[in-house]
């Protein structure tokens, strides 16, 4: 595979996988917003054919994303939030 077809489709991945997560996350306003702006310049970018900074600003939104996380700026809701059922899951309610 080629370098532009590989930038291309890792790029394209991790948006994907991005595009996932960024309705479930809440926090620090601002963690949020670098983390959709890096993600809507990835998709400029790649539209543009400019592989390399879409791949440059995924990077970047997943590098946001990820230290969020560790610091606690963001975190992800979890897939039943707002459900009023619980669910057992390894004998624990969850």
């Amino acid at each position: 595979m080629k370098i532009e077809e590989e930038l291309k489709v890792e790029t394209e991945k991790w948006l994907e996988k991005l595009k996932e997560k960024i309705p479930k996350i809440y926090g620090d306003r601002n963690f949020i917003n670098n983390i959709m702006a890096y993600e809507k310049d990835s998709r400029y970018f790649l539209e543009k054919g400019e592989l390399v900074k879409a791949f440059e600003c995924i990077v970047w939104a997943w590098a946001w994303f990820e230290i969020g996380l560790e610091v606690g700026k963001i975190a992800i809701r979890p897939a039943h939030a707002g459900k009023q059922e619980n669910s057992r899951k390894n004998g624990e309610i969850c």
